[in-house]
């Protein structure tokens, strides 16, 4: 029978499920052709890649399964604790137990097109999500961590149920009845966490996008609020606008006689 051409190979490679990739590389494994080990090798890379991506997601679950006895568990962070200008974002985020997210991991791990096509996956598969915004007047009002604290509690009324227990990015937050766990760096060790983190960093740079738009001067687009030197600049130069946060940028005096 005539060998199939490399090209055929490999649309057929490119076409198979990943989980897959195996049983159909073995089928060319008596193929001596350069273009096909070539083929074979890279494919096989991506499997071995896929395996180790399973068990990283795996090793992401150990709280949750710790944890497994109460029904609803809700991972929790948030997004903005350190910028200059913008509201802080927490998000609130109930998996179906044993989901599975390729990639997930803490939002500053990634980059902005992952966080995008992850918050989209998360947002389909989740079971609730919910999102607390508070703004950079009532950080001004209340300080950052009580600010923290107060968009993670309307994250968590916003959910469609209530949770059974949270698990937290480092934080036990006060007020709040149900069983909390806070674990230290948990969005890079807790699934659950993770999506928070993503749902949190993603509708806070969109937001901060937005804002952009409305005050072009700053470059809010580029920096999404943080302390950069063009940011600091602006600030200089302009003034504040209503979205920093006075007490963040006090120590920042407008420039005279521009």
């Amino acid at each position: 029978m005539e060998r199939q051409s490399i090209s055929v190979i490999k649309t057929m490679l490119e076409s198979t499920e990943i989980e897959r990739l195996p049983e159909v590389l073995e089928a060319f494994s008596d193929d001596e052709r350069v273009g096909v080990a070539k083929l074979c090798k890279q494919y096989k890379k991506r499997h071995e890649d896929y395996e180790k991506e399973l068990k990283r997601l795996d090793d992401m679950l150990v709280f949750e399964r710790k944890y497994a006895a109460f029904h609803a568990i809700c991972g929790i962070d948030e997004a903005g604790r350190g910028p200059l200008a913008g509201p802080v974002v927490a998000a609130a985020v109930i998996l179906p137990k044993e989901t599975k997210l390729l990639y997930l991991n803490d939002s500053k791990q990634l980059s902005a097109k992952r966080r995008e096509a992850l918050y989209q996956e998360i947002m389909e598969k989740a079971v609730s999500v919910g999102i607390g915004i508070v703004s950079a007047k009532r950080i001004d009002e209340i300080n950052i961590l009580q600010a923290d604290y107060e968009a993670m509690r309307i994250a968590v009324n916003k959910l469609d149920q209530v949770p059974d227990i949270l698990l937290n990015d480092a934080v036990i937050i006060p007020k709040v009845s149900i069983k909390q766990v806070s674990i230290v760096k948990g969005d890079a060790k807790s699934l659950s966490i993770a999506a928070a983190s993503v749902i949190a960093k993603v509708t806070r740079d969109r937001m901060m996008e937005a804002y952009g738009e409305l005050y072009p001067e700053y470059g809010f687009e580029a920096h999404k609020g943080y302390g950069s030197q063009a940011h600091i600049e602006a600030i200089k130069a302009y003034g504040a606008c209503p979205i920093h946060r006075k007490t963040f940028i006090k120590n920042i005096e407008k420039e005279e006689g521009d």
